[in-house]
């Protein structure tokens, strides 16, 4: 049984958003396929995820300096712990499912609070000598599923293909904790084409059922 983090970062329902939508026929589709796994859901924005303010920088360079947990400020335990649990639990899983939309060619700033989370050094990667960085999730997998306006996604040979920060910037930060298992869900072109919109969302279930059968 494999344990799967559906990860969603939208303010809006799936009647409202592409993207929740074609994310709600992958987890339909792996569930079909996958019926012993267990979908866990995390949406982001009706979650408690610390920013990495100066409670919790403080409270790391205490922490390397020696310094208990237990005399931490409150504010500083109450954060770093509960970055520790979001990056046990990113860790503990073994397959994640991104849906996000594109926001002036990122995603979503909850989003990037989320990655800050897991993104720990001895949790998700540890440095080692004449080596450097090594990222210690190398045997998982993950799907991004990302709706945007305009088509960006890469190889869309679009003037905006390079402005997209989305869809690079997960694959960025996945190869940095080990994982280059990452493939791509495009739903895009809705605003630009609108009479197409439709059809777009169509073609984006349709690979999104295929994938899931295999994920």
């Amino acid at each position: 049984m494999a344990t799967v983090l559906y990860i969603t970062a939208h303010p809006r329902d799936d009647e409202q958003s592409y993207s929740l939508a074609v994310g709600k026929e992958f987890v339909q589709a792996y569930r079909s396929a996958h019926p012993q796994d267990e979908l866990i859901h995390l949406d982001l924005y009706k979650m408690n995820i610390p920013q990495l303010d100066a409670d919790v920088l403080n409270g790391w360079d205490k922490l390397k300096s020696g310094t208990a947990f237990e005399q931490l400020t409150l504010a500083e335990q109450t954060k770093i712990g509960r970055i520790n649990e979001l990056a046990d639990q990113f860790v503990a899983a073994d397959k994640y499912i991104f849906v996000t939309p594109i926001w002036n060619y990122s995603y979503p700033p909850v989003m990037k609070s989320y990655i800050d989370s897991f993104c720990i050094v001895g949790k998700t990667f540890k440095y080692l000598p004449d080596v450097g960085r090594v990222g210690l999730l190398g045997d998982k997998k993950v799907v991004h599923i990302q709706a945007s306006g305009s088509v960006i996604s890469q190889g869309s040979k679009t003037p905006t293909e390079s402005f997209e920060m989305g869809h690079r910037h997960l694959k960025v930060i996945m190869d940095f904790v080990g994982i280059t298992d990452v493939k791509g869900i495009f739903v895009e072109g809705m605003a630009e084409y609108p009479e197409q919109a439709p059809q777009f969302k169509e073609k984006a279930i349709r690979l999104a059922h295929k994938i899931a059968g295999n994920f």
